[in-house]
């Protein structure tokens, strides 16, 4: 029996518009070519690179733990990369990201089982009123800001699907009263939730 694959670090970003309506959330359909979850809706985010853990930004999170900001910027560089939206600043072609507005939703690692594994930690920025002009590398396909009901419509990975209920359950300030930690065992999606 084979040992299971390590779980990269990873992050992901959660960009939430408030509209008369109710919440509207950023998500993208990941190209049929990916190994990784292909033909599925998802929020920006990827893999935590080496330039990630060194990267000093402009501003610190706010009550998160240290140990988090690689994640966080790499949530902001690869958001940056695949909508072309940027919080932050770019100075001599390097990303210097502004994580003052993040807020840390959650955690999730990939089943064992997985052939290609992440733990991946999720944020959520509150982008009402900023101008935004979509584009990116095009790796995300048909990206549009989308009200929760239309979201939980499309073809989603579980975790996203969490995700967006966790969002539909905050407040108007969307500030996360707690954090979750999404796992699986024996197959199955288990959730604990973490105080403040």
């Amino acid at each position: 029996m084979s040992r299971p694959v390590v779980p990269h670090d990873a992050g992901s970003l959660v960009l939430v518009r408030q509209s008369p309506s109710g919440p509207e959330v950023l998500l993208g359909r990941r190209a049929g070519r990916h190994r990784f979850l292909p033909n599925v809706y998802a929020f920006p985010g990827g893999r935590v690179d080496s330039c990630d853990k060194l990267e000093i930004s402009l501003k610190a999170l706010n009550n998160i733990d240290s140990l988090l900001h690689p994640m966080a910027v790499a949530a902001v560089r690869e958001t940056w990369e695949e909508t072309g939206i940027l919080l932050g600043s770019v100075v001599a072609d390097r990303l210097q990201p502004n994580l003052s507005g993040l807020r840390y939703l959650c955690r999730a690692i990939t089943p064992v089982e997985s052939p290609i594994r992440f733990h991946a930690r999720f944020f959520l920025q509150d982008v009402t009123g900023m101008p935004l002009t979509l584009g990116g590398s095009g790796e995300l396909l048909d990206l549009a800001f989308r009200p929760l009901e239309t979201a939980l419509r499309l073809p989603l990975a579980d975790i996203t699907e969490f995700v967006l209920t966790m969002v539909g359950g905050l407040g108007p300030d969307l500030m996360p009263p707690r954090a979750a930690f999404w796992r699986y065992r024996r197959g199955k999606p288990m959730i604990r939730w973490d105080n403040p």
